[in-house]
């Protein structure tokens, strides 16, 4: 299938009439903010793992999962569906179809950005996205990475994108540049056919580069995220901050825009489970398990790691790899 994948094509499928609305859209989905295997943000000491969703119409969401980003349906039952890419889990869905929606001013999901392992594969991406006439919510470049912005059929925001190469990336002291820039198109669909879409599926190295969540109070999210879980900040704006692991510029996005003040989650309601971070040494995981009882957080043993939870009820798997 062919399609004139123009610039008014793009902001059409995005719904808005300029690139500079795209990155104001994108700027509300973010904050302003290689090879072919998997890349730097899945090197690090820790990394984001995968991610569990509660879901009340599993067979759309998996689908569209698989459709519209080109996830790989790995198992599937009347109760359940796991997703990835080459080999490996990425999604876990569990189907829970009188479940209330979560709310978005609760805390919770904000978005799980699917990092693509290039550029290229990120403009396959683009050209499949359009051809498939997915609707797209922003786009942006954030000096570190290039971005587009989504959400699966129940709202479950989606970020995919680039990163560029972390020598590019810009650091004073401890804290990386980023910002919310127009996204160049023309730069970006150069490194393929816009005419013709030949994305047949996510690559093997596609992974989940970070987390973006919505949580009731940034400090208390920092000293939980960075205090005891050991994350590095990296970055800080109004509402949000951003922390890593090993120098990636964010694996994990936290932000107060429509849920400061939040309080427990409903665990029955749609939305993020859990998601697991990989844990890559034993020493840094007893640290971790030590640092969790001594904050009277959740440390529940689970195969091969802990189970916890932050102080929102969203609970976060430590598994060692």
């Amino acid at each position: 299938m062919t399609i004139d994948l123009t610039r008014r094509t793009l902001l059409h499928l995005a719904g808005v009439s300029s690139l500079s609305a795209a990155a104001a859209a994108a700027a509300r989905a973010e904050g302003a903010a290689g090879g072919s295997g998997p890349t730097f943000a899945s090197q690090t000491p820790m990394r984001i793992g995968m991610v569990t969703l509660r879901v009340r119409n599993l067979d759309l969401v998996a689908d569209f999962y698989r459709d519209a980003i080109g996830l790989t349906v790995m198992q599937r039952t009347p109760t359940g569906a796991r997703l990835g890419a080459g080999g490996v889990p990425l999604l876990d869905l569990s189907r829970r179809p009188n479940a209330a929606t979560e709310p978005r001013n609760a805390a919770g999901l904000y978005h799980t950005a699917f990092l693509m392992p290039t550029r290229k594969d990120l403009a396959r991406w683009l050209v499949h996205a359009a051809t498939s006439k997915v609707q797209l919510s922003g786009f942006a470049d954030h000096r570190v990475s290039e971005s587009v912005y989504l959400d699966d059929p129940e709202g479950n925001g989606i970020e995919v994108y680039a990163d560029r190469a972390p020598d590019l990336w810009k650091w004073d002291g401890a804290t990386v540049a980023m910002a919310t820039d127009p996204l160049d198109f023309d730069n970006l669909l150069a490194l393929t056919n816009p005419r013709v879409s030949n994305y047949a599926g996510a690559p093997e190295g596609l992974r989940i580069g970070h987390m973006h969540l919505r949580v009731g109070d940034l400090d208390q999210a920092d000293r939980f995220y960075g205090g005891t879980i050991g994350f590095d900040p990296t970055r800080k704006r109004t509402g949000a901050a951003f922390l890593s692991s090993g120098r990636y510029h964010h694996h994990l996005g936290i932000n107060v825009w429509q849920s400061a003040g939040a309080g427990w989650r409903d665990d029955a309601a749609t939305g993020l489970a859990w998601f697991s971070l990989e844990i890559a040494a034993p020493e840094i995981l007893e640290a971790q398990e030590q640092r969790l009882r001594q904050a009277g957080a959740p440390a529940a043993a689970i195969s091969n790691g802990i189970e916890t939870a932050d102080p929102w009820g969203t609970k976060v798997r430590l598994i060692k790899v």
